[in-house]
């Protein structure tokens, strides 16, 4: 007897590049060829996000190439998957 199983494929999404466009606005490139225009402030606070709420702090943020994801210096980071969708 054959069982056939139903797999699903998840893309995996990487950040290639991004351009800060305002306080806590960044235009962000993924792998896909796609761009997402994210607004930072709903999610900056609690003792992770709310330290980057200093814009000079949030301007800090760098680009992590090895995982694809975007990192500020507290250590702070976002799965791309989020930010892509």
């Amino acid at each position: 007897m054959h069982r056939r199983y139903n797999a699903t494929i998840t893309e995996i999404y990487r950040v290639i590049d991004f351009k800060l466009l305002g306080d806590y606005t960044i235009r962000i490139k993924f792998n896909d060829n796609t761009e997402q225009v994210v607004d930072f402030e709903p999610i900056l606070q609690g003792p992770v996000f709310g330290p980057i709420r200093d814009p000079e702090l949030f301007r800090n943020l760098n680009l992590n190439k090895l995982f694809g994801t975007l990192e500020w210096p507290n250590g702070a980071d976002i799965d791309p998957s989020v930010l892509h969708d």
